[in-house]
């Protein structure tokens, strides 16, 4: 964890993720991406030199039908507030509309009633679990699906609602992700949902796993790529004095 608690001291300076007095909320969904962002956010607020504090947030969306009570000791064990949503995403989405594709309509739902509990809360800053990987298959699948460069931003502030969305697990791969899950034994829950394993990002994942076999540094390439192009907000900014 030390390790990547370092990488997310760099990504968090060189896109001045946080300041002085942020309360950051971590959307914690229970897969290990979130987990892992949410130990190392508290583990930085200890020593980090910008004082912060740092809230879970958690969507139930399957109607409080998922045992969340591993997550809640967590953040009892990290002294972090932990709240809990209950919500009928899924009851929407598969039983009343029946969509056969439900990814977007699904991110949109999420989205919102996670938006909603923070500003409910006062919060108005929140760190998503995307690392590396996320990053390198959301610009190939830009790419093969919409013919545009592109890719989601380290650091977006919505001007809808006032809410920053930061991203400071960037820096660090799925591999050293799911290696930091197993060896701190941190809990993982489980994803109901219907469609996981059969999207748009498997597929780019899949696709990226296998160009990697001839081409290793193909993941590390064109993440430096992004950042020297740079794409919108992807340009590492100069460091505080």
């Amino acid at each position: 964890m030390k390790q990547i608690v370092s990488q997310v001291r760099r990504c968090v300076e060189d896109y001045r993720m946080i300041a002085p007095g942020d309360r950051v909320a971590v959307g914690v969904s229970g897969g290990k991406d979130s987990v892992v962002t949410l130990c190392a956010l508290a583990k930085l607020r200890a020593f980090y030199p910008k004082p912060f504090t740092v809230e879970a947030i958690t969507l139930d969306m399957s109607g409080g039908e998922m045992d969340f009570a591993p997550l809640a000791a967590l953040c009892e064990e990290l002294e972090v507030p932990f709240h809990l949503v209950t919500t009928h995403i899924f009851e929407v989405i598969f039983d009343y509309r029946h969509e056969k594709n439900p990814c977007s309509l699904c991110a949109k739902m999420r989205r919102g009633a996670l938006h909603e509990a923070m500003l409910q809360r006062g919060l108005t800053k929140i760190a998503l679990g995307h690392h590396r990987d996320d990053a390198v298959e959301t610009f190939f699948m830009s790419l093969f699906y919409e013919g545009r460069i592109s890719c989601f931003q380290p650091v977006t502030y919505l001007d809808r609602t006032g809410i920053t969305q930061i991203r400071p697990l960037l820096y660090c791969t799925e591999g050293q992700v799911r290696s930091a899950v197993a060896r701190n034994w941190l809990p993982v829950v489980k994803n109901p949902c219907p469609a996981d394993g059969a999207t748009k990002r498997q597929e780019a994942k899949e696709l990226i796993a296998k160009l990697s076999e001839r081409y290793p540094h193909l993941k590390e390439y064109v993440f430096s790529a992004m950042q020297r192009l740079p794409l919108p907000e992807w340009g590492v900014l100069p460091r505080e004095k």
